[in-house]
């Protein structure tokens, strides 16, 4: 259950999308007040300052994420390969079905110079990556992955492929003769590709030899 309101939903979705196209310097509250169709009293009766409701954003976006991810580690009605399988199909869904959110994510990280964006974005990968890395020692534990496995280069690796795609799709459309496709089943068919390269790199990396 969210911890937000449908009203801050709704402005948090407006700033969102302001905030990949404009930065966060170049959006003013006025623009999010006129996005969401609110007066600029409510943003600051349920945010207070721009900062406070880009927090919030983060929090939002973050919060359910992680609350899966925990979920999954935790089911002991998977191995630890399905679970690696799961995370790969829901981080391919995270980041093509929340374009504008991943859009702030690299951009703030190329550019690094605001500290409570810097400082969320470092709390994100860090419960993350705690959580997979004892996705991974379950898998070690049981005798089914490698020892020496390097969490953050998986997650380099899970993250950027998938990031590579969603900032350059255009081209991949391109490279591979697939303009006339319509839009929904040119998603359909990158989520399915990327989903099957994914898991054949993961399953030739961390399992051993059959």
């Amino acid at each position: 259950m969210s911890a937000y309101n449908e009203k801050q939903v709704q402005i948090m979705e407006a700033a969102e999308k302001l905030f990949a196209d404009k930065g966060f310097e170049g959006t003013s509250v006025r623009d999010i007040a006129e996005g969401a169709g609110v007066n600029l009293a409510m943003i600051s009766y349920y945010f207070g300052s721009k900062e406070k409701l880009m927090e919030a954003m983060f929090d939002h976006r973050a919060s359910s994420s992680i609350l899966q991810l925990e979920e999954m580690v935790n089911d002991k009605t998977l191995s630890p390969i399905q679970k690696v399988e799961k995370l790969i199909d829901r981080y391919i869904e995270k980041l093509l079905s929340q374009q504008c959110f991943h859009r702030i994510m690299v951009r703030e990280q190329m550019v690094n110079n605001n500290g409570f964006i810097a400082e969320q974005i470092q709390q994100i990968k860090r419960k993350n990556q705690g959580l997979i890395k004892e996705l991974i020692a379950q898998g070690q534990r049981s005798g089914e992955f490698r020892k020496n496995v390097d969490v953050s280069l998986f997650m380099i690796t899970l993250v950027g492929t998938i990031s590579q795609m969603v900032t350059t799709q255009h081209i991949y459309r391109e490279m591979n003769n697939l303009q006339s496709m319509a839009e929904d089943d040119f998603q359909k068919h990158i989520r399915k590709k990327l989903s099957q390269h994914l898991k054949g790199i993961f399953k030739a990396t961390l399992m051993y030899e059959q």
